[in-house]
């Protein structure tokens, strides 16, 4: 397989990096509120309690898509390296340039995303 030559991977590589590390930054930020909420009623009401416990639940939930998408973007990183990039990891088929611009970890073009 050989790069493309029709998109830019200089700017798509600068912006899978910036996501990445915008993502890496939210995660370090985040951390806090991840942690198990501890139960201690003397200083803390039920109901503050239970807002606690849902924000952590959001905030676990949040870092597991940021998991995901960091996932997506090493994989798009490590394409680009091969020589592997814009194309389809499905059916090795060139990827659309507008979708790559849309989204430059996306793995699949259109028609296999669809299926």
């Amino acid at each position: 397989m050989t790069n493309r030559t029709d998109i830019d991977l200089k700017a798509l590589r600068a912006k899978l990096l910036a996501e990445r590390d915008e993502l890496v930054h939210d995660t370090e930020t985040t951390q806090k509120d991840r942690q198990a909420v501890a139960l201690d009623q003397a200083s803390v009401g039920r109901l503050s309690r239970m807002d606690a416990l849902q924000i952590q639940a959001m905030q676990v939930e949040t870092e597991r898509r940021r998991t995901v998408e960091l996932n997506r973007i090493e994989a798009a990183l490590k394409r680009l390296e091969s020589g592997d990039y814009g194309h389809c990891v499905a059916c090795d088929e060139k990827i659309a340039t507008k979708r790559l611009d849309m989204n430059p970890a996306v793995p699949t073009c259109i028609d296999c995303a669809s299926r």
